[in-house]
Formats: C-alpha cells, sequence, structure tokens
C-alpha cells in the first residue's frame, strides 16, 4: 500500500502528461457575437443562444444575457432564462457551443447541434483535445415552477454531433462520435447564493476528442410549459486528474466517483460486479475512509468529518482499479 502510494504521489508532483485543453471563455468575460437580427443582442464570444441559431429557433426572444450584477468573479456572468416567447410559445433559455436547432415549431424537434439546420455551411465545433475528469463551475438558480431545475451538459466528441442524441428526421445518430459526458442538474428549489458543482465526465472512448460540447439551459425539461427560470454561470472549467493518474476507460466495471457537499458518492453502471473496496487518502499518503461495498449500487458517504482539500481515492477490485483525485469542500 505505501509503494502504491507513493508512485501516486510522485506522479501528483511530476510534468503532467495531459494535454489540459481549457474551455474558450468559461469565465464569460468576453461578448462579442452581435445577433445579425438585432444589435441590442449579443451573446459570449464562441457561445451562442437560440438567436443565433436556425431560422425558426432565431423567431424566438432573447434568452441569453450578459450579467454585470450578479457575478462569481470578473466582471460578468452568464445569465440564461426561459420566457413567453411569440404565440405563448416556451422558450427555453440557453447558451451553447453549438447551434439551437428547431426545425419546425414543435419544441420536442428542437436540439443543439454541431451544424446549423437552415444553413449546413455554418458548421459550430469548440476545439478541445484533452480528457479532463471532471466540469467544474459555479451557479445560482431561480425557479419559474416547483419542477424547475436548470441543466449543464457537455461532450466531448469528434466529428459532429447532436443533444439529444436519439436520431430523428432531422438528425443521425452521433453516439460513434462521443468520447465522454457529463451532466449537471441544480436542485428543485432556488439557489440563491454562488454555489461551485463538480461533477466528473463519463469516458466511453480511450481516444482523445477533437471538440467539446456545451449546453446550458435553464429549464432542463425541453418540453416545459413554465417561463421564468433563471440560472446564472460562471467560471465554468475542466478539471485534470493528477499526472500519472489516468481517467482509463472502465468496460464493464464503470464507475463514477465525486463529491458534493461534502459528500461522496460512488456510482456504479453495471449491477452484476463483484464487491469493491472503496479507500480514500490524504495528501501525505494516510488512508482516512475505506469501505466495501457491492458495485450493484449507489453509494454515498458523509464526510462531514474531514478537512475541505484534495484526496486521492482508489476503487476496485480484482478485475479492475480506478484511482484520481477528489476535491472535498
Amino acid at each position: 500500500m505505501r509503494l502504491l502510494f507513493t508512485s501516486i504521489m510522485a506522479f501528483m508532483f511530476s510534468a503532467s502528461g495531459f494535454c489540459q485543453t481549457t474551455i474558450t471563455n468559461g469565465g464569460f468575460e468576453l461578448w462579442g457575437n452581435t445577433v445579425p437580427s438585432s444589435d441590442s443582442y449579443t451573446e459570449p464570444t464562441n457561445w451562442y443562444s437560440n438567436q443565433s441559431g436556425s431560422s425558426i429557433a432565431a423567431l424566438g426572444g432573447e434568452t441569453c444575457f450578459k450579467d454585470a450584477s450578479v457575478v462569481h468573479s470578473g466582471s460578468y456572468s452568464v445569465r440564461v432564462q426561459t420566457i413567453s416567447g411569440p404565440f405563448s410559445t416556451i422558450i427555453n433559455g440557453n447558451v451553447t457551443t453549438g447551434v439551437v436547432d428547431a426545425p419546425t415549431l414543435t419544441k420536442s424537434d428542437g436540439y443543439i447541434g454541431t451544424v446549423n439546420y437552415s444553413t449546413s455551411s455554418d458548421d459550430r465545433r469548440m476545439s478541445f483535445t484533452g480528457r479532463p475528469d471532471s466540469l467544474v463551475g459555479w451557479y445560482q438558480y431561480t425557479q419559474g415552477g416547483s419542477s424547475e431545475q436548470g441543466k449543464i451538459r457537455a461532450i466531448l466528441h469528434t466529428g459532429d454531433y447532436f443533444d439529444p442524441e436519439t436520431p430523428t428526421a432531422y438528425h443521425v445518430d452521433p453516439t460513434a462520435n462521443k468520447i465522454a459526458d457529463v451532466t449537471f442538474l441544480t436542485p428543485m428549489s432556488n439557489v440563491a447564493i454562488w454555489t461551485r458543482f463538480a461533477v466528473p465526465f463519463n469516458y466511453v472512448s480511450a481516444s482523445f476528442p477533437t471538440y467539446i460540447m456545451i449546453n446550458v439551459t435553464s429549464s432542463a425539461d425541453q418540453a416545459t410549459t413554465v417561463s421564468g427560470s433563471t440560472l446564472w454561470l460562471d467560471d465554468l472549467e475542466a478539471i485534470y486528474p493528477p499526472a500519472g493518474i489516468s481517467n482509463t476507460v472502465l468496460t464493464g466495471d464503470n464507475v463514477n466517483v465525486y463529491a458534493w457537499n461534502k459528500t461522496i458518492n460512488i456510482c456504479f453502471n453495471n449491477v452484476n460486479e463483484d464487491n469493491s473496496v472503496f479507500s480514500l487518502y490524504d495528501i501525505t499518503g494516510k488512508i482516512v475512509f475505506s469501505q466495501t461495498m457491492v458495485s450493484n449500487a449507489t453509494y454515498s458517504y458523509g464526510m462531514d468529518y474531514l478537512p475541505q482539500g484534495v484526496y486521492i481515492y482508489k476503487i476496485g477490485n480484482d478485475s479492475y482499479v480506478k484511482t484520481g483525485k477528489i476535491v472535498i469542500h
């Protein structure tokens, strides 16, 4: 055990072997996309909203705003707000690195893609070649209705991509291009102070991506009929594992480990695995927690007794092992 952890710690303080690509304008400080239909609408640089979406999507009102009053750091945050648009249609608040596509006036036909449904030559893809272990950011949220919640989703991919992925008459199944994805859902409640979220990427390929698609909405339910939900987002970034610790694809043994509100959550994707052992170490190499678990369930362990900081976890059995960094806060 001492030899294993000595190796891990040595990796942590060596030069990183990962290409640590960053999210372009993840702090939303740069605003320069003037929407063609109106000089009064602007979008974050390298980001887009329904106002610069496909021809039908652009008919909706403004749902993406530069906010200088509710800011986590810097001068601005991005605010997306679900509104009542033309003909009393509810327009979900949105900002994305892709294109908001509305092939018809039916909400369920809508999707976000890298290709503009109205103009196929308009291909929007944010370059990204790293393999981070988690997506981190800060948010506030106001509900328009009691069942409303915001959503932030990121997909690492090659080629083009579409979200939702389910193929329709308007786009193909893009999942062959997926490297990893991650989704964060806000609580179904108001969050009136800046709150940090950190969620792990779920890798389905050992390849490196070429692009990242990030889709942000104030209403996670695409078919919502409620207006008024508002999501503020700031300081969005990709976090990488320590040097020497890889986010290996665990085919047949997929497990996600992440921390939230001083609680460690462990989620197994398979239901027929053997028991696994989860161990947590502080930065000195001392084991501070260990637990054996049946690998067909979701586990949550409260860590209120631990100081805030960076820890190293190891989880595995005779068939697999996964190690990584986790932040208790």
